[in-house]
């Protein structure tokens, strides 16, 4: 997952299996960090009183 708020992700081992050099690697993480969001939000809806993300920070990697 690229951000704890959110539910992209970013697959870096494909690219790392396919052209195992730095450049591959590195035009990953690029194109990952274009899609991220310029800002975060962990809003709890107010109807349902649900997260914004429903996965635990474990799952995340935090």
């Amino acid at each position: 997952y690229m951000c704890l708020g959110q539910e992209d992700a970013a697959d870096l081992r494909a690219p790392l299996r396919a052209a195992p050099t730095d450049e591959a690697l590195h035009e990953a993480i690029e194109a990952a960090i274009r899609r991220k969001p310029r800002g975060h939000d962990f809003i709890i809806d107010r109807d349902t009183r649900q997260p914004a993300v429903a996965r635990h920070m474990s799952v995340t990697g935090g």
